[in-house]
């Protein structure tokens, strides 16, 4: 089954208990994906967190009970996860402009969030560009930290992670310590356990780790290699959509878990004629 037939059945089932709390986990279990690689495919493929199709889907439905049921404010807030009128209110108010009472006596319009269906469309004509690579397992040092995937922790965590780094320096530390064959600094994602992940900031190396970064192993794996033109973040986030999109879908392979890597070769990936690439393991569908 393919990616977007894995993430439609996730889809169905957020949509089958948007009225209960809805865990992760089981959420990711039907997309047969651990909750980190879910998270981030959904993110690529429809351009909204997980977070945000919930919320928004949510208060879509509580808009219409509001307009067609005589139901309490208070019942519906609590039915769909909200435990005060308070932060109902607020959260109804951001989505659609209006309050509860107000959407209750049609005084506005009203936003929605309608149920979404993922569809293949007929692209690749642009062409992509790629190899495949096999290698053995191989060290990058550098540091990582910890992020929840709830609540899209990891999407912005990330982000600042790599403005810490530019900013003091730490950056030019890495470039320095790189003498393996991928050359550039290394963003590496690692599944855990649950709901978390770990990002990494590294660089490949044959050099023992400084006291300031660790070292960690990449095991041994086959590598899809894709070229990213352009500058960050639009490029690379065009990229991966393009990967799950297109090539997974034309080509006979399967993402395989392992750590992934973005892989950034000189010091500013914003110049618009930046170059960078994407290191996805591979197995055999």
């Amino acid at each position: 089954m393919g990616w977007v037939e894995s993430l439609q059945q996730a889809i169905d089932y957020m949509e089958d208990h948007l009225d209960e709390p809805i865990a992760i986990e089981q959420i990711a279990k039907r997309a047969n994906a651990s909750v980190f690689h879910f998270q981030r495919t959904f993110t690529i493929l429809t351009d909204m967190t997980v977070g945000e199709y919930l919320r928004g889907r949510r208060l879509t439905l509580a808009a219409h009970e509001l307009s067609n049921t005589d139901n309490k404010i208070i019942d519906i807030a609590y039915k769909y996860g909200y435990d005060t009128p308070e932060a109902f209110s607020k959260a109804f108010r951001r989505q659609h402009g209006i309050t509860p009472s107000e959407a209750r006596r049609n005084l506005g319009g009203l936003k929605s969030y309608n149920r979404l269906v993922l569809q293949v469309k007929l692209r690749g004509a642009e062409p992509m560009k790629y190899k495949i690579v096999e290698r053995d397992g191989f060290k990058v040092v550098g540091f990582k930290r910890t992020f929840s995937t709830a609540n899209d922790e990891n999407m912005r965590g990330i982000p600042q992670m790599w403005r810490e780094t530019n900013a003091n320096g730490l950056d030019e530390k890495l470039f320095r310590l790189n003498s393996g064959e991928i050359e550039g600094v290394l963003g590496v994602c690692v599944a855990g356990e649950g709901p978390s992940m770990d990002y990494w900031i590294a660089a490949e190396t044959d050099r023992e780790a400084t006291e300031e970064f660790e070292e960690m192993e990449i095991p041994a794996s086959k590598w899809g290699v894709f070229e990213v033109h352009g500058p960050m973040p639009d490029a690379m986030q065009n990229a991966w959509k393009k990967i799950f999109t297109e090539w997974f879908q034309s080509n006979p392979y399967e993402y395989a878990g392992t750590p992934e890597l973005e892989v950034y070769p000189h010091a500013d990936p914003y110049q618009p004629d930046s170059y960078s690439e994407i290191w996805i393991p591979l197995k055999n569908k």
